[in-house]
């Protein structure tokens, strides 16, 4: 069964990645080798020559070239060993891409992995998911495919592959995080830049790229690259996967040649474009309803309009929702989504989205969100603050009108729809601190932690606006910080209230705990500590 959140499949102009699935929901390996065929092992220096002469570039975002990782691992293993490994991790919440091809297609991926592991004489393939077990179901299927069919006499497992799920980040994608997590390790990126092709998965020379690349990389095997080249610009081309949702009445995965009109596009997607179209994701930019009815997708056509393509991702915002409040909350998102390991990612993003709900609000400045943006750039141990500001400052200039409408009324009288996509787990959920005033003294500790949603009276006692998700890290810091062990943090939005890291539990041993550290065991649960009990008073 194919997943709500992978859209139906479209194309403008011939089928290549999406060839034959007009006619079944996912192909099973017969029907891969009847549209296919069996690819042959081929020599390195073949692979790396047809790629430098198609300049075949990553589908993931970065476009760097696929010849050069190629050489930079069979360089760095030497005789040694080496892996190859699939990023399927698909992060951003408004791609579907890469889930369409391991869901629908995972014979053209497997296909261009075993391709270069062969040529690389690698150890094995690896084929990262994450965010979605039908995805992670139908790669082990199609494996499973293979070795049967190698068993029977066939050859369609000759490189060891291995499928390795894991957990959902928007940042889950990054190249440092991906090897992290497949190690067994936290899955974020490495305080310091480490390059996969010298030191990867366990350690090897890896080669890392994403789904969509190797797709792309089997059919450039199969078809030569003049044939490959018969579509698309002279000097980009082929086809390209787009994931076109938000404001669009049929959100589809395309395949389209390159060079194709992002305004035929939005045409074929009824797509209400309203006050912009967000091209390239979460870290990507806003074009205005204008520019992106003749601008060219490619790399060179999207730097043109003052974009960059990225991994396709194209979200027309549409006419009735807030523009301003749909780019707070992804700002609010992506500083949720942080690894959280340097200042600007753990101060500086939350600082950001505080300013663009201010902003909203008709509280804030436009110069107050770009002092904030200036604490972030360049500065974080990742791509993730740099990417947060460019996007937030696109928004800043694309929603210049919206913005001024914000400042004199406090709003611009449409609400905020939630048209830009958002995992669901994080849509639109709300907390609230709640307060056992037979403990609470008065301390004044929990607004200075949280002053945005804590109040005090004139005798220092608190009261408390509902906590946004994107600040459910901040709010848990308060309850466990708070020295009466007074508050806890309740879900207010979902299937009702519900306890949320409860600032007293009991372990197996028999003693309680506050924010890892153990105190002697209490009668009762929530009964008042004495003084030898905590070394001193709650009350």
């Amino acid at each position: 069964m194919i997943p709500a959140r992978v859209p139906r499949v479209l194309r403008m102009g011939p089928a290549r990645l999406t060839a034959g699935l007009d006619h079944t929901r996912r192909l099973d390996l017969p029907a891969h080798r009847t549209l296919h065929g069996a690819p042959e092992p081929r020599e390195l220096g073949e692979l790396i020559s047809q790629a430098n002469e198609v300049d075949m570039r990553g589908r993931g975002g970065a476009a760097f070239p696929f010849a050069r990782k190629l050489r930079a691992v069979a360089d760095s293993a030497g005789s040694g060993e080496s892996v190859v490994l699939v990023n399927g991790a698909e992060g951003e919440p408004a791609s579907s891409k890469d889930a369409m091809l391991l869901t629908r297609n995972p014979h053209l991926v497997l296909d261009g992995a075993v391709l270069a592991a062969e040529a690389l004489g690698a150890r094995e393939v690896v084929v990262a998911t994450a965010g979605g077990e039908v995805a992670e179901a139908s790669v082990a299927a199609a494996v499973a495919e293979r070795r049967a069919a190698n068993i029977a006499g066939g050859a369609e497992s000759r490189v060891p592959i291995r499928v390795v799920g894991i957990k959902e980040r928007f940042i889950s994608g990054e190249g440092g995080a991906l090897v992290n997590a497949v190690n067994g390790e936290e899955g974020i990126p490495p305080g310091r830049k480490r390059r996969a092709a010298i030191s990867g998965v366990d350690g090897l020379p890896t080669l890392l790229s994403n789904t969509e690349t190797y797709a792309q990389f089997a059919l450039l095997a199969e078809l030569g690259p003049e044939r490959y080249a018969e579509v698309g610009t002279s000097k980009e081309p082929g086809t390209i996967l787009l994931t076109v949702s938000g404001g669009a009445a049929n959100g589809a995965v395309i395949e389209a040649p390159t060079g194709t009109y992002l305004g035929d596009v939005l045409a074929l997607t009824e797509a209400d474009v309203g006050d912009g179209v967000l091209i390239g994701g979460y870290h990507g930019a806003w074009l205005s309803a204008e520019v992106a009815q003749t601008a060219v997708l490619s790399r060179e056509g999207m730097k043109q309009a003052g974009a960059t393509l990225g991994a396709g991702i194209i979200v027309p915002l549409g006419e009735s929702t807030c523009s301003l409040g749909e780019a707070a909350r992804v700002a609010a998102y992506l500083a949720a989504e942080s690894a959280g390991q340097c200042g600007p990612c753990r101060l500086g993003l939350p600082d950001i989205a505080r300013a663009m709900y201010a902003l909203v609000e008709g509280t804030g400045s436009v110069d107050a969100v770009r002092r904030c943006v200036r604490g972030v750039e360049r500065r974080g141990a990742c791509f993730h603050p740099d990417g947060t500001a460019k996007f937030v400052l696109s928004a800043l200039d694309a929603f210049e009108s919206e913005i001024a409408l914000h400042l004199e009324h406090g709003s611009c009288g449409r609400p905020v729809r939630g048209v830009l996509p958002m995992p669901e787990r994080e849509a639109d959920v709300e907390y609230r601190l709640e307060v056992d005033w037979s403990r609470c003294a008065g301390h004044g500790l929990c607004a200075h932690l949280l002053p945005e949603f804590v109040d005090l009276d004139d005798y220092g006692f608190p009261s408390f606006r509902n906590v946004p998700g994107w600040m459910a890290k901040e709010a848990r810091r308060t309850v466990e910080m708070c020295p009466a062990l007074a508050l806890r943090l309740v879900q207010t939005t979902g299937d009702g209230p519900k306890p949320v890291g409860s600032p007293l539990r009991l372990v197996k041993d028999g003693v309680l705990k506050k924010a890892g550290a153990s105190v002697p065991r209490l009668t009762r649960v929530g009964a008042v500590p004495t003084r030898n009990a905590l070394g001193g008073t709650a009350g």
